[in-house]
């Protein structure tokens, strides 16, 4: 019941984008909150009972010529992890459904985003207590997996939005508290060729390095948009339209100046990461996406609902 009333105030000509990271094979107990096959293939096919499940690139052409009917919605990943291949696409194909994958270039075979090197880190720090000045506070006790998480939240919180040459110094010295990081989290060129064959999937831009676009001068934050998209381009031998800013909040990570950097680049339509949804009247280079954190579907569906219409 919750579901069908959910769909039926979707009715509206306005569509959902969500969008993911990762599909993990099992729950990791440093990201507990990323979806598992199991429940994003239960997902997948709850979206393709319920809706019309449309490429993010057919969602900008319908908008463009006022041709959105609900309820539709698209399926988008970001960051270019190894999982998008081996774990989400078999799910998706399973049910048909199209994906956009926006792949930052730089981290393609062995990269490691720098959130990520905090990230396995501190998975792999031996217990006890440890002294980081950089950090506030600046003691932490790892003991379990919530005092772990603790401490790469708050790494990752603290230098987030740091100038990318400082974050990444900041990063690598923490990091040179363990050995051996992972080199195969993100896709490698093979991998990306194979994705990007598949008649479901769509790879578009985002950035080369995944730099925060706001803190970075104007000829740095042009430069990491046009050389993904170039990288891109001439892996896959095709034309990238469709870009996605990083961690994408207007205002905060990119400006409207960087749009038009997007636009002066030659693709013809953005993501961000602000909720909402798209309809004739939304901006192509501001598109808003939703990201589906419930794991119970019928509050998934009413989350749906309520950003539909604008509550939340």
């Amino acid at each position: 019941m919750i579901e069908k009333l959910a769909v039926s105030s979707m009715r509206l000509a306005r569509h959902h984008t969500l969008i993911f990271h990762r599909v993990l094979n099992e729950q990791d107990p440093m990201s507990p909150d990323e979806p598992t096959a199991e429940w994003f293939r239960t997902l997948a096919g709850w979206l393709a009972r319920r809706f019309e499940v449309i490429s993010l690139a057919e969602a900008v052409r319908r908008a463009g010529n006022h041709g959105l009917r609900g309820p539709t919605v698209s399926i988008t990943f970001d960051d270019g992890y190894a999982d998008n291949f081996l774990v989400a696409l078999p799910i998706l194909e399973e049910f048909a459904l199209p994906a956009t994958f926006f792949v930052a270039s730089g981290f393609i075979d062995g990269g490691r985003m720098w959130n990520d090197s905090i990230i396995e880190t501190v998975r792999r720090l031996q217990p006890g207590n440890y002294s980081l000045e950089d950090l506030s506070p600046t003691s932490f006790e790892i003991s379990d997996w919530a005092s772990r998480r603790h401490l790469a939240n708050t790494a990752i919180t603290a230098w987030k939005h740091l100038p990318p040459q400082e974050r990444q110094g900041k990063v690598d010295g923490f990091s040179a508290l363990v050995d051996d990081l992972p080199i195969d989290l993100m896709m490698s060129k093979a991998q990306l060729r194979l994705l990007a064959e598949s008649r479901l999937s769509t790879v578009g831009g985002h950035t080369r390095t995944h730099p925060i676009l706001a803190a970075l001068p104007d000829n740095a934050a042009r430069d990491e948009i046009e050389s993904g998209k170039r990288d891109l381009e001439e892996w896959l031998q095709r034309e990238i339209t469709l870009f996605a800013y990083p961690n994408g909040k207007l205002g905060r990570d990119y400006l409207r100046g960087h749009a038009e950097f997007v636009k002066e680049a030659g693709f013809r339509a953005a993501v961000a990461t602000d909720w909402g949804t798209m309809d004739a009247a939304t901006d192509l280079f501001a598109i808003p996406r939703f990201t589906p954190w419930h794991t119970n579907l019928p509050r998934f569906a009413v989350d749906m609902a309520r950003c539909h219409f604008g509550l939340i």
